[in-house]
């Protein structure tokens, strides 16, 4: 990472211009503090210079705006607001060269702030006086037992095993169908007639399925049984060295299609309404322009939640993968046959480190407390591996090089082309997604003619797909794009939708009926035993828990 500073510090050499501006803005944010602070020291009441530091969560407490420790935010405010102009991109810069920087320099002022240290936060210094020190004894036995848990190899995967198959993922129904990639559930009906089609859940691999299935209340799957809904899931083996070989179009092949060749089976002659989530959902996008161009008209509907097919734009994640990057996983992928999950679930930190590093270190060593245990954590925790092999033809075939959207990437010897897909699309974008951002979900809109529904729903990556009816403060934006209308900058399509209050799931659930058959079926029977789809063993199934 000094490749970045090393060509900013250069071209701000020659910018004798951003010199000037950079050396106005000091003057004036010194000045504006040193006259706060005086008038601060003789007991007057100014207004802040940078109040709007009193908007973060980590400033809110009230006692952030007696002396001294207003200064202290007003000072890394101060300091933050420098820098964020300092780390501007400069003229000649390299694209990903400035972005990395202005990530650095975030990640280096979320580090420094006051409220992460106990001399500098009046909360931390209140708890302290009324407990006698006991919040740091507290603290304390926290991070040793963290510690503990880190040498151990446990944690809170520990209370994943505990809890999958028991609260969590407990929607019941049946394995009907196991391979050596994946295990297919078929839920079992909750009402005595269901809507024709039956709905196919692809999840991303790179963690457990069961973000869709999570606690009984935020549950997607048991949502749509509830709703008369045939739901099918596939739960993905979480790969040992012994998968290295496994390739992307072998989690196509046998994956995506052999579910959907279940899936037929058990219900045959019925069309199939297909869900990605997040890779599953751009996996799914492949699989469905394949299917397009052989002819296979199976899918009745595609609903893609927070995926991506264009890679440009890609987000945060993108200042963690380039050439030097992909060739040093690469070697790793090759020593060890897969990518551990740790080894990959630093760069999802990173890109929340102000909540997921600093702030909940504070919380949990300096004021002694304990994150109440939640289903989305525990999800969070049990991470899964990738494949060697699968996992490089990814980050180099589609996320570094981009290959889907540029017309130069294959399946079986011929080029995959999106706009052969003229299945009806519902789009799910997160506004707050840093992961998957929403712009770059939008960009499907540029690729196919077919009718894409866009939903920009609140929340992040995760929280704004696991977005339950009755969850207070979700909002949404929907609107539906024809195949003759001409395209709309993300921007202005979200600036000409109203928000609405509630859950996009009902949007959804409305959708997927519009897009059926009008006349309801039986409550089919689980499995198709006659076809080779007997019920293995319950829900969640076995891969489900492999660590």
């Amino acid at each position: 990472m000094i490749t970045p500073w090393m060509d900013w510090a250069l071209h701000l050499s020659i910018s004798p211009g951003r010199w000037l501006d950079l050396g106005e803005k000091a003057v004036k944010d010194a000045s504006a503090l040193g006259a706060y602070a005086a008038a601060r020291a003789f007991g007057g009441a100014p207004a802040a210079p940078f109040e709007q530091v009193f908007e973060d969560s980590r400033f809110k407490d009230p006692s952030w705006r007696a002396p001294p420790y207003d200064f202290y935010a007003q000072a890394w405010a101060a300091a933050d607001d420098w820098w964020r102009e300092a780390a501007r991109p400069i003229r000649g810069m390299r694209k990903r060269d400035a972005e990395r920087v202005a990530f650095m320099t975030d990640l280096a002022l979320d580090a420094a702030c006051p409220a992460n240290a106990p001399w500098s936060n009046p909360v931390i210094t209140q708890r302290t006086l009324e407990t006698g020190g006991g919040n740091l004894v507290a603290g304390a036995r926290n991070l040793l037992d963290d510690v503990s848990a880190l040498v151990r190899d446990e944690g809170a995967a520990r209370g994943a095993a505990e809890a999958v198959g028991d609260t969590l993922a407990a929607t019941p129904g049946e394995v009907i169908y196991r391979n050596e990639i994946m295990e297919l559930i078929q839920y079992a009906p909750t009402t005595d007639t269901v809507h024709a089609e039956p709905v196919l859940i692809v999840p991303a691999w790179i963690m457990k399925y069961y973000i869709l299935d999570l606690s009984n209340h935020n549950s997607l799957v048991r949502w749509l049984v509830e709703r008369g809904f045939t739901v099918f899931m596939i739960s993905w083996i979480n790969p040992g060295p012994e998968h290295r070989a496994l390739s992307l179009d072998d989690y196509r092949l046998k994956g995506v299609m052999a579910a959907l060749d279940a899936v037929s089976a058990v219900l045959p002659e019925r069309r199939i309404h297909a869900c990605g989530y997040c890779l599953g959902g751009t996996l799914l996008t492949i699989a469905a322009a394949v299917m397009a161009r052989e002819g296979d008209d199976r899918l009745a509907s595609l609903s893609l939640l927070a995926a991506q097919v264009d890679f440009a734009e890609a987000g945060d994640l993108m200042l963690f993968v380039d050439e030097l990057q992909i060739a040093y996983l690469e070697d790793m992928m090759w020593d060890q046959g897969v990518l551990e999950g740790d080894q990959m679930s630093g760069a999802f930190t990173l890109l929340r480190a102000d909540e997921l590093v600093f702030s909940k270190a504070a919380r949990e060593y300096w004021l002694g407390e304990r994150d109440a245990p939640f289903d989305l954590a525990v999800w969070n925790s049990d991470r899964t591996r990738m494949p060697a092999r699968m996992h490089s033809q990814y980050l180099r075939g589609l996320f570094l090089e981009n290959r889907l959207t540029a017309g130069r990437f294959a399946v079986d010897g011929r080029v995959v082309a999106l706009s052969d897909i003229t299945t009806p699309i519902f789009l799910v974008g997160a506004r707050k997604d840093h992961i998957a951002p929403w712009r770059s979900v939008y960009k499907l809109h540029l690729f196919t003619a077919a009718p894409i529904t866009f939903v920009l729903t609140s929340g992040g990556h995760n929280a704004g797909i696991i977005s339950e009816p009755g969850h207070p403060g979700r909002r949404y934006r929907i609107a539906t794009r024809e195949p003759d209308a001409l395209y709309q900058s993300p921007d202005a399509w979200r600036d000409g939708v109203a928000p609405q209050d509630g859950s996009w799931w009902t949007a959804w659930g409305g959708w997927l009926a519009a897009r059926g058959t009008a006349a309801r079926a039986p409550a089919p029977s689980m499995g198709a035993p006659a076809s080779g789809f007997k019920p293995i063993e319950a829900a969640p199934g076995r891969y489900v828990h492999m660590r």
